[in-house]
């Protein structure tokens, strides 16, 4: 009987396969094309999906499907003529000259961006009359970055996404920021976009302070007790929330319209360089333009990308960027702000900008909104400003 019992459990035990089993089977082959999806959307990084793209053709024909795609910019190509620039400035009235050398500062960086999304075009047939530029986002097919010549290939955005079908969220970085600042200055802006702009919030100083985070506690004590005694404005100098007469006089006020409209203009330059990406990909929900530096950030969400696709923008008739309507800007202002975590600001500056025809009754979402715009401790700048006495202005389309 026991024997027998013996030979029925010696029946039920499976031999142990083989270890070469284990060396010859690709345990990627076992996971469903749903999963592979799933990580390669985790990657994001459109080089890291294009060395993926090319293991096998199996995920050379996934990575197409990748719904989240990350651009990261290497660099801006320009080439500068500066005869180009001699001949064209002959051809621009006086205004015009004036604007360039007023606002060169704020133009020259943006118009190295140039044609930012456009094909790639050879030095050798750039025109003469025209300044050309474009960004390389590197290679992307996994292959060494240089050509048969011993140059390096670049890719437009536009060329490297072509070959992406299912993109519900993009986001493009930037190498850097379009406007040149003192490392002691603070600049910060956050626009909104359909076909054209529905707000921008701005958030400027002259100099940033940060303190070492030992004293942080002993900051943090010093802020609650200037805040108890300043109503809540972080300004112990300045008790009603006033701008102070010497802002008018001492140029305070003409730098602060200048970041706006720096702002406005990198803004609107992205804007307008995003519009054969948007129509050509119809599966967009969502979109980001930024850059490395933290300066701007472009958003645009799915009822803003269908308003563009059916809506076209208008163009500037002096550059290459979306005409920035008629605004109305309010303004916040402190001479000296200083954050909980110890950080102050000098100079702090906020403006809300949105069109002139969406009237009041949004003004209610301002709040709301300026408050998310910015990260931290920026973000907690921007909710102490908007509690002071506010100044509105008003801006002619551009």
């Amino acid at each position: 009987m026991v024997q027998s019992r013996l030979s029925d459990l010696s029946t039920k035990i499976y031999p142990e396969p083989m270890i070469t089993d284990y060396l010859t089977v690709d345990r990627f082959d076992d996971l469903p094309d749903s999963l592979l999806i799933i990580i390669f959307n985790k990657i994001g990084d459109v080089k890291s999906l294009g060395r993926c793209s090319a293991v096998s053709r199996r995920f050379q024909t996934l990575v197409p499907q990748v719904e989240n795609v990350v651009v990261r910019v290497d660099c801006v190509i320009s080439d500068d003529d500066a005869s180009s620039s001699t001949s064209s400035d002959k051809s621009r009235g006086p205004i015009s000259n004036l604007f360039r050398i007023v606002f060169g500062s704020i133009v020259k960086p943006i118009q190295t961006l140039g044609q930012l999304f456009g094909p790639k075009r050879p030095s050798s047939v750039a025109s003469s009359s025209s300044l050309t530029s474009s960004l390389s986002v590197g290679n992307v097919d996994g292959d060494d970055d240089s050509d048969q010549n011993g140059g390096v290939t670049h890719h437009s955005p536009t060329q490297v996404l072509k070959n992406f079908n299912e993109i519900k969220f993009l986001k493009i970085e930037l190498p850097a920021g379009e406007l040149g600042l003192e490392d002691d200055v603070l600049l910060r802006w956050r626009a909104e976009f359909g076909s054209s702009l529905n707000n921008c919030v701005m958030l400027g100083a002259s100099s940033v302070s940060y303190v070492d985070k030992s004293s942080s506690i002993r900051s943090s004590s010093t802020y609650q007790v200037n805040n108890s005694m300043t109503g809540g404005n972080g300004n112990g100098n300045d008790d009603n929330g006033s701008i102070p007469e010497s802002f008018y006089t001492n140029g305070g006020l003409k730098l602060r319209v200048v970041w706006t409209i720096s702002s406005l203009i990198a803004a609107s330059a992205r804007h307008y360089l995003l519009q054969p990406i948007i129509c050509e990909h119809k599966t967009l929900s969502e979109l980001v333009l930024t850059d490395a530096d933290g300066q701007g950030v472009l958003c645009m969400n799915r009822e803003q990308l269908e308003e563009l696709r059916v809506k076209p923008l208008s163009a500037s008739s002096a550059s290459k960027r979306t005409l920035v309507p008629a605004l109305n800007m309010r303004l916040w202002y402190a001479p000296v702000l200083e954050l909980p975590d110890g950080t102050v600001l000098k100079g702090a500056t906020l403006v809300c900008t949105r069109p002139s025809d969406q009237g009041v009754q949004r003004e209610g979402l301002d709040g709301l909104w300026i408050s998310s715009a910015f990260e931290e401790p920026f973000g907690t700048a921007a909710r102490m400003l908007v509690k002071r006495r506010t100044y509105c202005l008003e801006m002619n389309s551009f």
